[in-house]
């Protein structure tokens, strides 16, 4: 089968090197130059360096190329380029699969992945979600790691795993589309408030209630919005949070550390250098749970962190001084 994996980022070409391994991938840059390097290189020096493209990996800057008699096309964007992305895609006359594997919501719009492509996508266009515990260095290098590909349509969800399944990534299906993406975009806000705890030397009992705590805020998102309560039991939702809330290859982890460190946002974004979708997503999660009538605390008090310019200390004290209850998802 022929894949098209749209994005040259760091995950994108993980991913595209991997699913080389059975299928010829065509790794699509709207950046002309990155191609050029990517195609001389064999390899992606500025976002994954080192790892080696197969030979069944082609590279482009040509839509229509990349798109053309794919069986799946993957989007691997920001969230950002989803929309616009989709809508080349419509343009350009496809009727591929589209799978997507961008993390969050849309600025503005509060919107899902899902809810973007229903706007966009004719209703017959087999959709869905690839998500979960996976970092783009380790999967590239050929590392075990296992992802959820989701989909309103279990038998599209299941088709596709049979037919992306690797040795090395392995793949499980899931139904619950609307909470594979809720796990992928609350983990990134959570990843954020670890880095904190960490960066402040709260010790290792402190992060622990933190991620408990924060996967409870979670569910209880995912329950207003019609998720079941088991997907966050999974890759997707306590998988993906435990690996970027704790990892050292975590964009949001590495957010919430420099914000224990006193630095300001836009400073922190430079010094990054790549997109941490945590960002982002926090200010549309928080303004989605006000409008649900769900509490989070913890989503909250990030919030007052990236946009508010509260003080580490006064946010910690608010969440230590909250007045105890049961312990409920609810």
């Amino acid at each position: 089968m022929k894949l098209a994996v749209l994005g040259a980022g760091a995950w994108g070409t993980a991913l595209a090197i991997r699913f080389a391994d059975r299928h010829a991938v065509h790794l699509w840059s709207r950046e002309v130059e990155q191609v050029a390097e990517l195609t001389v290189d064999r390899e992606n020096r500025r976002y994954l360096p080192g790892a080696a493209f197969p030979a069944t990996l082609s590279i482009t800057a040509d839509l229509a190329e990349a798109i053309q008699d794919a069986g799946v096309v993957l989007i691997v964007t920001p969230m950002a380029g989803l929309r616009p992305t989709l809508e080349r895609l419509v343009e350009l006359g496809s009727r591929a699969p589209v799978l997507w594997a961008c993390k969050g919501l849309e600025a503005g719009s509060m919107l899902f992945p899902h809810q973007v492509a229903e706007q966009v996508l004719d209703a017959g266009i087999a959709r869905g979600m690839l998500s979960g515990p996976s970092f783009a260095q380790e999967v590239a290098k050929g590392m075990p790691a296992a992802v959820t590909i989701a989909a309103n349509d279990g038998d599209f969800a299941r088709q596709t795993v049979e037919a992306l399944n690797t040795p090395v990534l392995r793949l499980y299906a899931s139904d619950d589309l609307v909470g594979v993406e809720i796990g992928a975009a609350v983990k990134n806000v959570l990843a954020i408030a670890a880095g904190v705890c960490d960066g402040l030397n709260y010790g290792l009992n402190a992060r622990a209630a933190l991620l408990t705590r924060g996967l409870a805020e979670m569910a209880r998102f995912g329950a207003a919005l019609g998720a079941r309560q088991e997907t966050f039991m999974g890759l997707a939702g306590i998988g993906d949070l435990m690996l970027t809330a704790t990892g050292d290859l975590s964009r949001n982890r590495r957010v919430g550390l420099m914000l224990a460190q006193g630095l300001n946002l836009d400073d922190i974004l430079v010094n990054l250098g790549h997109v941490a979708e945590g960002v982002p997503t926090a200010r549309e999660v928080l303004r989605q749970a006000q409008q649900l009538g769900v509490d989070m605390p913890i989503t909250r008090a990030v919030c007052r962190l990236l946009f508010d310019g509260d003080r580490v200390e006064d946010i910690v004290a608010t969440l230590l001084e909250r007045a105890p209850k049961m312990e409920r998802a609810d």
